[in-house]
């Protein structure tokens, strides 16, 4: 089991993490834009308040109704000044923000422009790179950050799927590989394959279901796959079939490579725990899988699709790659736990069968496999 737990650590050292600068640019450009916004909230709420007064005023009878369109009309005006007064204010900040990129301190050279849409102030700001161009827009009272809409640019299609939810169940092809043995009387220590030359792949197709409406970490994993457990043997051995058991015996001649194959079709399931985490935006709620530390425990279940020997010789510079197809006592069925942890789409995967590759053999040997796995979505 040492040679596996050394495959492990090596494997595990595959994954690292990384930060996003634009992220930190396009963060604090938010916080200004939301800044901006609260301004002309505040201000209409607090104007509001003083239009009631005055209207009590009128109701009372204490000014007449021109009075009262007269005064509406100035605290409207001073209002308006004093929006306009601050948000001149958080412009300066955002242009500030923005020189820091043109220096090189956050990343690109950005233009930034103020214009006037309906009598309220708009700040667009624009990358010199067209494929980087990003807008700060105000719509229905609320200020954002878009990608300009160009589907050829990848920041755009990236914002757009940021901001979008994906359904309670996605879908995902699956592709692993790695190496494969057999586990004897409990070990793989001393195994009578190659660790090396002894691999699995699998592929196939998986459903990935959030189990709770408003939280994102258990998922039920499952779906249909192929794997292919792949066993080559030491000191010049292949297997043979005696009848009711199957043993491993030296070859009479020298072969290049003896190696026996099996295929399985399986159904897997898996309980799988995303630490991705719940976003929102514009108050909506936004779950995304696959884009933070996760690990899935679960199992297997299928049957014996096909069996084959492959063994290749050279005599005196004559190949030759003989193919034997056939049961082999291998059991029909196969079934087995699996378990994987990772980050994002990739993750290390380790599957053992619980009943053992042959059917009659006086020990039990069951097949192991430890390697990389792939989530693609």
């Amino acid at each position: 089991m040492r040679n596996f737990t050394i495959y492990l650590a090596l494997l595990l050292c595959l994954f690292a993490s990384k930060i996003n600068a634009q992220e930190i640019f396009e963060d604090r450009v938010n916080a200004i834009a939301n800044k901006i916004e609260k301004i002309t909230k505040d201000e209409k709420a607090a104007l509001k308040i003083e239009v009631e007064a005055v209207n009590e005023q009128l109701i009372n009878g204490t000014i007449t109704q021109e009075e009262a369109d007269v005064r509406k009309k100035k605290l409207a005006e001073a209002r308006a000044i004093t929006i306009e007064s601050k948000v001149a204010a958080a412009e300066l900040e955002l242009k500030k923000l923005i020189q820091e990129k043109v220096d090189g301190k956050i990343g690109r050279k950005v233009k930034v422009d103020t214009v006037m849409v309906n009598g309220k102030a708009t700040i667009v700001t624009t990358t010199t790179e067209i494929t980087d161009s990003n807008y700060i827009t105000r719509k229905g009272g609320k200020w954002s950050i878009r990608w300009k809409e160009d589907n050829s640019n990848p920041k755009y299609r990236d914002s757009i799927r940021a901001r979008r939810s994906e359904s309670r169940t996605t879908s995902q092809f699956v592709f692993a590989t790695g190496f494969n043995n057999l586990v004897t009387d409990g070990a793989v220590a001393n195994s009578d394959f190659r660790y090396l030359g002894s691999h699995f792949y699998e592929w196939g197709f998986t459903y990935n279901t959030r189990l709770a409406k408003n939280n994102n970490l258990l998922h039920l994993k499952y779906g249909l796959s192929l794997m292919y457990n792949n066993l080559r043997a030491t000191e010049n051995r292949m297997f043979v079939d005696n009848g009711l058991t199957t043993s491993l015996e030296t070859s009479p001649v020298h072969m290049e490579d003896s190696r026996f194959r099996n295929v399985n079709l399986v159904l897997p399931l898996h309980l799988e725990f995303d630490f991705t985490k719940k976003r929102e935006i514009d108050g909506k709620p936004i779950f995304r899988t696959h884009e933070s530390f996760r690990f899935g425990i679960g199992g297997y279940a299928g049957v014996n699709v096909k069996s084959k020997q492959i063994i290749k010789t050279d005599i005196d510079g004559y190949k030759n790659k003989e193919i034997t197809k056939g049961n082999f006592n291998v059991n029909d069925f196969v079934y087995g736990v699996s378990a994987y942890v990772g980050h994002e789409e990739t993750s290390i995967y380790i599957k053992y069968d619980l009943n053992p590759l042959f059917k009659n053999n006086a020990v039990d040997q069951n097949n192991i496999s430890l390697g990389i796995r792939f989530d693609l979505n």
